[in-house]
């Protein structure tokens, strides 16, 4: 049989269904859903049906005919994959003629296979080699007279998987599997009879297609003709393990399949509640950033950032630091060091942090990345349904009518829940994009969507509005959701402010760009095309107005009554893999874990009947605070978990100075990131296949985190931070990251119900889970609004500071691409750099010309706050007058540039919007000649650094 890490395929899935029949299979009865394939009512039977081209998460496609069956009563052998059971069938699987004929049809396949078997690198991992075992094939008789092994040499140019087409046994199982799990359409069968084979594109070679290495196809592929070089290099794993990916906020499952310590393949899990058996190129693949030899495995210690560093011991390390954030406390006051906690890192692992910060620093100066990202979710969405988080499941989308999109671009930063998307998409449902760049959702292979506003920058409150203004004068609204679930003052304010005529869409294009019948066409759609649903990214809320396009979502989700059942939400897509739960958390300065302010001396009263200190009401800093408090003199230590402040922070050039102003920074982190060249001491973090703990993706789903291999450098991130808290005084005696979780749940009502335990049973949760949703909460605000009655809240659009002048004409936008992540740390470490080896910047073909600049050059792009050079890529993606990069290289110095503009009621930055001027150059900016130089400088100190353990502390 298959080896036992490969999930066992049972062909289709039972079918929903109302009416049941049952039929007779070898003499057993069975009764299933009507719909229900033959094979699968086998499986439900305790019968396995021999088959090949048959997997669980495909369509029944009926082409390899070993799952052939007799049907008493009818002629032939029909396929027991696409034929559906029947009352009273009387079915059999196994019978002399059937075995003469599967054993025909494997003769044929074999005849057209290379003789390499017992060398093969998927030897005891092979459906093809199991079922001539179960068939009971011995000898092949036609001589081997096939062409699959004479033809085609081997694909190796992708870097994760090769192609050999000799073993090809033209299933369709990857052809179908990009097309319906996918949905990139990049492969098909060419050529006829022996000399068919499977071809990227037009006979071209995997690098060179549309495939994105999603690595569908290498998972459904029976043989080895698809197979992880990995595989091919180790050899086939011996046991597994279920984790969580550390990427997007998707949160995949996956299968670590390991040889004693080491990874030899990430395999997507189908019981996987997010992505259920799906993958991107990053968590397939781009996981070898986790032994790359750039990790930094000793911790380091140096007075000054101009020292050399020294390797020293833990104890030291720690000790150190401890010594010099009391010496500042002491001598600057209690408030003048502070915490950032990771996105990156477990629950268990942020929870640590900033307690840490709240009990052994005594204040409440922490924050995490999320102020930069989406704080302005948190924050709308609290104000106006109750709950700082999203509404749905991603398997909600299925019964989605209409899809908007605003300001996210799924394929890229969320490709799993975007392939998901994109089958609801192909089976009818309607798409509305609202983004100023024409993302590839907007037309993609059998997608072309309804509706894309092209807005221009910044414009976000303006559209949503103008949206609201169609649907409330054209009477298009919900109104018995309405009348029942929201609040009515509320929402006659709101009315009576989106009806203005100033607020039509004939009104706001020449703000927004977007033509009125075009708006009013997208208006209408959402509100009368049945379920629809919202999904929003980091163009909505990296803005100055984050906080009230957010609830201008909320609002028209609510005026069209699109919440609180399945189809329908207001669902954020978060970035990193735990962003979601840094918020849990108690990660912002004002407010402990469960989104519960500090100035609530009941909830204060709790954590510190359990912390044992009591803890300051008064909310402390957020990080743009503090670099401003720095830079001002008054903050001088920081202990930054997990996150590359320097590169992902706006005012690249400020954040910088904030660092330099301070005297003791304490990163923790995997690689000497950019932060960790202005830091005065290095702790080595360690990455997720090394801890335990969970994480807590999008759809509020908590899912487990197990450790696959010891810490590289001997410690898990949460064993890190107790050891500094007992360092500091303050004692954390944890055992284990589940007595972490347990205090979290005792303490945080939303999570009363989350245990190791629970999670193992159920295999995720999704928060609220407490007594009163003891297996969690898929769907948020069924039958109320957390905050009882739902708040409309007007969202008048104020233009943004940065706007476009005769030195700054044109508005630069960022945003993600599929093969990188974030800033780049763990994939820029990895083979997915032959996609994407450089941020660049693009510009439409009008601007260029009008500039002089061709595809490839070299150009200076110049803000208010800073420059630096890029290499162009000429694109009609863009339109005129817009500009757009990526920001995974630190080198490109993407937020040199970004302004420190942010979100009125978070301060998040406004990223998505900086008045830019672009030229042809011929030579780097001043900013990257001095990164440069300051880059190597910190190489050699680092190169410095004793390879022997050296306790000498720097003098204070």
């Amino acid at each position: 049989m298959l080896n036992h890490l490969k999930d066992i395929d049972y062909g289709t899935p039972k079918r929903e269904s109302e009416r049941e029949v049952t039929l007779e299979i070898d003499g057993n009865e069975v009764t299933v859903p009507a719909g229900t394939s033959l094979m699968r009512a086998a499986v439900d039977a305790g019968i396995q049906v021999p088959k090949l081209c048959a997997t669980d998460s495909l369509e029944p496609f009926g082409s390899c005919r070993l799952c052939l069956v007799e049907i008493e009563g009818r002629r032939g052998f029909p396929a027991s994959c696409t034929t559906p059971a029947e009352a009273g069938m009387k079915v059999r699987t196994q019978t002399p003629r059937l075995q003469e004929l599967r054993k025909g049809v494997m003769e044929l396949y074999i005849s057209d296979h290379p003789l390499d078997c017992l060398t093969c690198s998927a030897n005891g991992n092979c459906e093809l080699q199991d079922m001539a075992g179960v068939t009971g094939l011995r000898n092949v008789r036609y001589g081997f007279d096939g062409a699959n092994h004479l033809k085609s040499e081997k694909d190796e140019s992708n870097p994760y998987f090769s192609y050999d087409p000799s073993k090809c046994i033209v299933c369709n199982r990857c052809v179908r599997a990009c097309e319906e799990t996918q949905g990139t359409f990049a492969l098909t069968i060419s050529g006829r009879g022996f000399e068919s084979r499977v071809s990227p594109g037009q006979d071209e070679a995997f690098m060179d297609s549309e495939c994105v290495s999603c690595g569908a196809c290498v998972e459904a592929c029976p043989t080895a003709t698809l197979q992880e070089k990995s595989v091919i290099w180790l050899g086939q794993p011996e046991h597994s393990v279920i984790t969580t990916c550390a990427y997007c906020g998707v949160g995949c499952s996956f299968k670590a399949e390991m040889k004693g310590n080491e990874v030899v393949r990430m395999v997507p899990w189908k019981d996987g509640k997010a992505n259920e058996g799906h993958s991107c190129v990053k968590g397939r693949f781009a996981w070898g950033y986790a032994t790359h030899q750039d990790r930094m495995l000793k911790p380091m210690i140096r007075k000054n950032i101009s020292d050399p560093w020294q390797e020293v011991s833990w104890e030291t390390a720690l000790g150190y630091a401890a010594s010099e954030f009391k010496r500042l406390q002491a001598k600057y006051g209690r408030d003048s060091i502070g915490g950032i906690t990771s996105s990156r890192c477990t629950n268990e692992e942020t929870y640590l942090v900033q307690k840490l910060v709240r009990a052994a620093f005594g204040n409440n100066n922490v924050d995490t990345c999320a102020r930069v990202c989406h704080s302005p979710t948190g924050y709308g969405l609290k104000q106006t349904l109750g709950e700082s988080a999203g509404t749905q499941t991603f398997a909600s989308v299925d019964k989605a009518d209409v899809i908007m999109v605003i300001g996210a671009n799924p394929t890229d930063g969320h490709p799993v829940f975007a392939s998901r998307m994109k089958k609801r998409l192909r089976q009818g449902a309607k798409l509305i994009v609202v983004d100023p760049r024409r993302i590839d959702i907007v037309k993609s292979p059998h997608i072309q969507a309804a509706h894309h506003l092209q807005l221009r920058p910044g414009t976000n409150v303006a559209v949503v509005t103008a949206l609201a203004h169609v649907i409330v004068t054209e009477g298009l609204m919900a109104d018995e959701f309405v009348a029942e679930r929201c609040d009515t003052a509320s929402f006659k304010e709101w009315k009576s402010y989106v009806e203005r005529p100033e607020q039509s869409p004939e009104a706001t294009e020449a703000v927004t760009g977007v033509p009125a019948a075009e708006m009013r066409a997208a208006a209408r759609l959402f509100a009368t095309g049945g379920n629809a649903a919202i999904y929003y990214g980091l163009g909505v809320t990296e803005h100055s107005q984050g906080s009230t396009t957010v609830m201008g979502i909320a609002n028209l989700a609510m005026v069209t009554g699109n919440v609180g059942r399945e189809g329908v939400g207001v669902n954020p897509l978060r970035g990193q893999n735990n962003v979601q739960g840094s918020c849990d958390m108690g990660s912002f300065p004002h407010e402990l874990p469960g989104y519960r302010h500090v100035s609530d001396s009941t909830t204060r009263s709790a954590f510190e009947a359990a912390w044992g200190v009591p803890i300051d009401p008064e909310p402390g800093l957020r990080i743009p605070n503090m670099f401003d408090a720095a830079i001002g003199g008054s903050f001088k230590g920081l202990y930054c978990e997990g996150e590359d402040i320097v590169q992902s922070d706006p005012n690249t050039q400020h954040v910088a100075a904030a660092m330099m102003a301070m005297e003791c920074v304490v990163v923790q982190d995997i690689f000497l990131n950019e932060t960790a060249k202005y830091a005065h001491v290095f702790l080595p973090g360690s990455s997720f296949l090394e801890k335990d703990g969970t994480f807590t993706n999008a759809e509020r789903r908590i899912s487990r985190v197990r450790k696959v291999m010891p810490p590289k450098a001997g410690y898990a991130d949460w064993e890190v931070t107790v050891k500094l808290a007992q360092a500091l005084g303050y004692p954390m005696d944890y055992q284990s990251p589940e007595e972490i979780m347990d205090e979290i749940a005792a303490l945080t009502p939303t999570f009363h119900g989350v245990s190791y335990k629970r999670l193992d049973e159920l295999g995720s949760i999704q928060w609220p889970c407490n007594e009163n949703a003891p297996d969690g909460t898929p769907t948020m605000h069924i039958d109320r609004f957390v905050r009882g009655k739902g708040k409309f809240i007007v969202t008048q659009y104020v233009a943004t500071d940065e706007k476009v002048t005769r030195r700054f004409p044109l508005l630069l936008t960022t945003g993600r691409i599929l093969s990188q992540y974030n800033v780049g740390a763990q994939t820029r470490r990895t083979e997915n750099n032959q996609w994407h080896s450089e941020d660049r910047l693009e510009i439409h073909p009008h601007d260029a010309e009008e500039r002089g600049v061709k595809e490839g050059d070299w150009v200076g792009i110049q803000s208010r706050a800073g420059e630096t050079v890029l290499r162009a890529t000429v694109s009609e993606r863009v339109q005129p007058g817009v500009v757009y990069t990526t920001f995974h290289f630190p080198e490109s110095g993407a937020n040199v540039i970004t302004t420190d503009n942010s979100d009125w009621a978070t301060n998040c930055p406004e990223y998505k919007v900086t008045a830019v001027q672009v030229a042809p150059v011929m030579q780097p900016s001043a900013w990257q000649q001095e990164y440069s130089r300051f880059n190597r400088t910190q190489h050699d100190l680092l190169a410095a650094a004793s390879h022997q353990s050296n306790e000498t502390v720097p003098a204070k």
